[in-house]
């Protein structure tokens, strides 16, 4: 009997982690997805330039930037099972939308919506929800393993993407009309948004619906907040992330890094995607798991340092036979670093002793800054690569990550200072 109530026990702890992480990758399938996997396809159908296609991503990142406070004050009040299932709905209906190919305008009221829908009731529920499932000793396993795990679904589900995409067209790609390219993204879309629903299903019967405890420090919702917001460490905190988001942004235009430097098609550089995107689980997980034997800021650290090291190399090395070991190895490390960081930087939270009756507003500042690349980041890189096509503006690109990169590495390394130093003085 007792060894029936464990066995239910565990099984019940990882079909939660399950639901989180598939919930977890669902949720921002429609709005980055598509974009990110089949850029040039993208581009195409929609009749948008890069810079049109990044601003209608801005718009996203501002209605985000918006929600994520509220959504973490949010998150520390109510149950992450009805908060994650109503977003998930909400977020796949709005691809039944996407896929009739709505005008640059239509574009803009769609994704401003799906920065409502995909962080307001979702983003904080689901880092609070982690976090406890992780406890005291296993943040590092806990988001590796969702993170890691998310990506997996992508990958999954981007591998299942481009083999739907690629049925649509012929065999010669570059010869597809523009009704067989449409044709393909609709049935892509269509195929993203059933997984988004089918997410939101999973979690209200997977997911317990039990609400934490709150202290009395929780309960006065105003003196939290000031708390937080008084709280150096986590500002760093939100540096470190914007700069690490701000790299896995650019992952989004490696497919046409392929396209336009590396020879590739647009099927081609979308398999070479996507399978990349495998790296996401071994990475996260992998760097879960040195964060709980050596620590979140050490890793971070190294990881920066990789990033930093691999960007100075695309920004300065021209693409040809000679170095085409070099640049698809460099490409390579690069998304391990920047899949590693993923995985890991909420894992700061413990190490930085933040309250665990306030993770949800901590969470809530540190994603307000931390994910503001969404307001911004496609917007400049369009501009970016528009301005200077082929390899100058790609290398222009670049060099700002490499900016990003320097400035992750500098606060991870004053995070640590003033984590180590508090814990001397107590």
């Amino acid at each position: 009997m007792i060894q029936h109530t464990t066995n239910s026990k565990l099984l019940s702890r990882w079909l939660t982690i399950f639901s989180l992480v598939f919930a977890g990758e669902m949720i921002f399938s429609l709005p980055f997805h598509v974009a990110r996997f089949f850029r040039p396809t993208m581009l195409d159908v929609f009749q948008l330039t890069n810079t049109q296609l990044g601003d209608s991503i801005a718009v996203y990142g501002i209605m985000a930037m918006l929600a994520y406070f509220p959504g973490g004050a949010l998150a520390d009040r109510y149950s992450a099972r009805k908060l994650m299932t109503i977003s998930l709905l909400a977020t796949g209906l709005g691809g039944i939308y996407f896929a009739q190919i709505p005008s640059q305008i239509g574009l803009f009221f769609l994704f401003g919506y799906w920065g409502i829908t995909t962080i307001f009731l979702f983003w904080a529920a689901m880092i609070k929800a982690t976090r406890i499932w992780g406890g005291h000793l296993a943040q590092g396993k806990a988001f590796g393993i969702l993170d890691g795990g998310r990506g997996l679904v992508a990958a999954g589900a981007a591998t299942l993407a481009v083999y739907i995409l690629s049925n649509f067209m012929p065999d010669n790609v570059e010869n597809a009309s523009d009704l067989e390219r449409r044709k393909a993204l609709e049935a892509v879309i269509y195929f993203y948004s059933f997984l988004t629903i089918a997410a939101s299903i999973l979690v209200w019967f997977l997911i317990g619906d039990t609400n934490i405890k709150t202290s009395q420090e929780n309960s006065k919702l105003w003196k939290g907040i000031n708390k937080v917001l008084r709280n150096r460490t986590v500002w760093l905190q939100a540096i470190i992330v914007v700069c690490a988001y701000s790299a896995y942004k650019g992952l989004d235009y490696y497919s046409l890094y392929a396209v336009d430097l590396l020879g590739m098609n647009e099927v081609d550089a979308a398999y070479f995607v996507s399978g990349a995107s495998y790296l996401r689980a071994v990475s996260a997980i992998v760097a879960g798991l040195l964060v709980d034997r050596l620590s979140a800021s050490k890793v971070i650290s190294f990881l920066f340092e990789f990033l930093v090291i691999g960007y100075i190399i695309l920004s300065f090395l021209t693409p040809n036979a000679n170095v085409s070991v070099i640049m698809f190895t460099d490409i390579i490390v690069t998304f391990i670093a920047v899949y590693g960081l993923r995985g890991v930087y909420f894992a700061l939270l413990e190490e930085s002793r933040i309250s665990g009756a306030l993770t949800g507003t901590a969470v809530g500042l540190i994603s307000v800054v931390g994910y503001a690349p969404d307001a911004f980041f496609n917007s400049i890189a369009g501009r970016i690569l528009d301005a200077n096509p082929g390899l100058k503006g790609h290398q222009q690109f670049y060099m700002m990550l490499t900016l990003f990169a320097i400035v992750g590495l500098l606060a991870t390394l004053f995070l640590a200072y003033f984590n180590k130093k508090k814990r001397t003085s107590n």
